[in-house]
C-alpha cells in the first residue's frame, strides 16, 4: 500500500535552524515528506527556495517540495531551472508544488501581476507547460501564451527523476485542471476547504480525469492535517474548519477514514509551531496506528 507521511514547516527567518532541525527529525523518524510554505510576501519568512535547498543539502533520504510555489512571483521558466538542480543535487529527492498564488494583494504589492479568476488558472497551466518543456534536454521550448511566453530556448537540464507536479486549488475549474494534467493535488488546509468538501473535490478531480483519459488512480492526493496530538480526547471528528485535536489513536482513524472515504495516499502533517515533539507523535504514534488501521482495511 503506497501511503506516505510528511510534515509542512513555514520558512520563518528567525527560525531557520528549527526548520532544519523539524526536517532532520522527519527524517529521522522515518516520514517520507516535508512540504515548505510559499508566501513570498509575508515579512516573517525567508525564502522558500533557499529554504529547500537547506533542507536537502541537510538530509539524505527524504523527499522536499514547496507547499506550494507561487507561479506569479516565480517565472515559470526559472522554477524550471531549480527544481532541476534541486533534484540532480539531491539524487532524486525533489517534487514540484505549484500553485497561482493565494494572496492577490500580497502578490501585486510585491510586484507580481495582476491575475484573478481564470487569467490565473491559465497562467499556471501555461507555466506547468513551460515547466515541464523545460525539462526535456534536446528541444527547444517554445510556448506562446497569454500570461507566459518562452520563445525557442533550449530545454534542460532535464531533474534525477520524473518530478512530479502537483497543484495546490480548491475552485472547481482549477480541480479540472489537476484532472487534465497534474501529477497531484495538494488540497488546501480546512480553513480554505471545510473536511466536507473534499469528497466532492475528489470527484471533480476523478471526473476531470477520465475526460482527459487519464487515470485517476496516477494522480498523488495529499490531505493537509492541521492540529494538535494530545493523550486525550479534545476535537476527535473535526467539522467546517476545525483543526484535528484528539490522541494518536484518533488521528489515525482520521487518517484511515480520509483515505477509505475520501481517496487521499499522502497526508501532511502541520504541526503547531515548531515542536518537535508533536513531530515525534505523529511519526511514532500516529503514522503506525494508521498503517494498523489501513492494513486490516484491505
Amino acid at each position: 500500500m503506497d501511503v506516505r507521511f510528511g510534515i509542512s514547516i513555514p520558512p520563518t527567518a528567525a527560525a531557520l535552524e528549527d526548520v532544519l532541525d523539524m526536517t532532520k527529525a522527519a527524517e529521522d523518524e522515518g516520514l517520507d515528506l516535508v512540504g515548505i510554505q510559499d508566501h513570498p510576501y509575508a515579512p516573517e519568512f525567508g525564502d522558500t527556495f533557499a529554504v529547500v535547498g537547506a533542507c536537502l543539502s541537510s538530509t539524505r533520504r527524504i523527499t522536499v517540495y514547496p507547499g506550494v510555489a507561487n507561479m506569479p512571483l516565480r517565472r515559470p521558466s526559472m522554477i524550471a531551472k531549480q527544481a532541476a538542480t534541486f533534484d540532480l543535487l539531491s539524487g532524486g529527492r525533489f517534487e514540484l508544488g505549484v500553485g497561482a498564488g493565494a494572496f492577490e494583494d500580497g502578490i501585486v504589492a510585491m510586484g507580481g501581476p495582476v491575475l484573478k479568476g481564470r487569467a490565473a488558472l491559465r497562467a499556471l497551466e501555461e507555466g506547468i507547460e513551460i515547466i515541464r518543456a523545460e525539462w526535456r534536454p534536446g528541444r527547444l521550448v517554445a510556448v506562446q501564451g497569454d500570461e507566459y511566453t518562452v520563445q525557442g530556448i533550449a530545454g534542460g537540464p532535464a531533474p534525477a527523476h520524473d518530478i512530479g507536479v502537483w497543484i495546490g486549488a480548491m475552485g472547481p475549474h482549477a480541480l479540472d485542471l489537476i484532472g487534465r494534467t497534474g501529477d497531484g493535488w495538494v488540497a488546501p488546509l480546512p480553513n480554505w476547504l471545510p473536511w466536507e468538501h473534499w469528497h466532492a473535490a475528489q470527484d471533480r478531480i476523478d471526473a476531470a480525469a477520465r475526460a482527459a483519459h487519464r487515470d485517476p488512480a496516477a494522480i498523488t492526493r495529499m490531505a493537509a492535517l492541521p492540529g494538535v496530538i494530545s493523550d486525550r480526547s479534545l476535537n476527535p471528528h473535526p467539522r467546517g474548519r476545525d483543526p484535528i485535536q484528539g490522541s494518536a489513536r484518533e488521528w489515525a482513524e482520521i487518517i484511515a477514514a480520509l483515505h477509505r472515504n475520501a481517496r487521499f495516499d499522502t497526508f501532511i502533517y502541520w504541526p503547531p509551531g515548531f515542536d518537535v515533539d508533536q513531530i515525534h507523535r505523529f511519526a511514532r504514534q500516529v503514522v503506525p496506528a494508521a498503517r494498523e488501521l489501513l492494513e486490516a482495511a484491505t
